[in-house]
This record gives structure tokens, C-alpha cells and sequence, in this order.
């Protein structure tokens, strides 16, 4: 399979997920189905792009923007990147929904932290956590 395919793939099966967490906020399961199936598989895939490409000697190259871009001239690295950031933006997705239902937040006020999430990941974690705190007044409220 190219990284083209699975990069198609794994966002179209995000996008599920995203789906999943905007459109059905209460469903009791969605946090067994988006962690047990979906980001699950986006880690199988992660693993595997990072075991056939990755090589023990490119750790070194993390210790600069100039190395960390020399590793995304790889297709395949590329992709396994992006796949790392579908799962970990939709874990983020998972502890908005979670902690929005925990602090009684309306869900019409998650939906922009979702889709801000969905497209620039920690922008939508913030304007989540500014919500909470205008709502809980607590800055350091509990988390889980």
C-alpha cells in the first residue's frame, strides 16, 4: 500500500471518529469504538510505517528542526506522522467530550473546540480549556 493510500484511508477513518464525537456525544460505547478500533489501528499502522523506515540511528536527528524535516522527506515517515497526529488529535477530541460531559458544558459550546481540534489540534484544546474555566472558574480544574 503507498503512503498516498494510507494516508487516505486514515483520514477518512478519522473523520469517522470526529463524526462520532460531534454528532453522538452521549453514545455510551464511542470511547470503546474511537480508542478500541480506531486508534488502535491508527497504532498498528504508526508501528508499522515506523518499523519499515525508520532506522536506529535517525533518533539523533529529533535534536533539530533541520533533522526532524530531513525525516519528512520520507513518504512513508511523512505518513507516519500524520497518522501520530489523527490519533493524537482524536485522543485530545476524547478528553474534550469526556470532560465537557464531567463539567455539565453544553454540547453546542464543544462542537467549535471539536472541529478546531479536528483541523488545528491544540487551538481547539485551548479555546476548550478557556470554556471550562469561564464555566467552572477553576483553572486547574480535574482533568478525568
Amino acid at each position: 500500500m503507498t503512503p498516498e493510500n494510507i494516508f487516505s484511508i486514515a483520514s477518512s477513518v478519522a473523520l469517522i471518529g470526529w463524526i462520532i464525537l460531534i454528532v453522538l456525544p452521549f453514545w455510551r460505547s464511542s470511547d470503546k469504538f474511537i480508542i478500541g478500533v480506531i486508534i488502535t489501528l491508527f497504532a498498528i499502522v504508526y508501528t508499522g510505517l515506523i518499523f519499515s523506515s525508520f532506522h536506529f540511528s535517525d533518533i539523533q536527528k529529533f535534536n533539530s528542526l533541520e533533522g526532524v524535516e530531513d525525516l519528512f522527506h520520507s513518504k512513508l515517515l511523512l505518513t507516519a506522522g500524520w497518522v501520530h497526529y489523527l490519533a493524537f488529535d482524536l485522543m485530545t477530541g476524547l478528553f474534550i467530550r469526556n470532560n465537557a460531559l464531567k463539567y455539565g458544558i453544553s454540547h453546542w459550546l464543544v462542537i467549535p473546540c471539536l472541529l478546531l481540534t479536528f483541523m488545528l489540534g491544540p487551538i481547539g484544546l485551548l479555546l476548550f480549556l478557556l470554556i471550562r474555566f469561564i464555566i467552572s472558574k477553576q483553572y486547574f480544574a480535574d482533568n478525568f
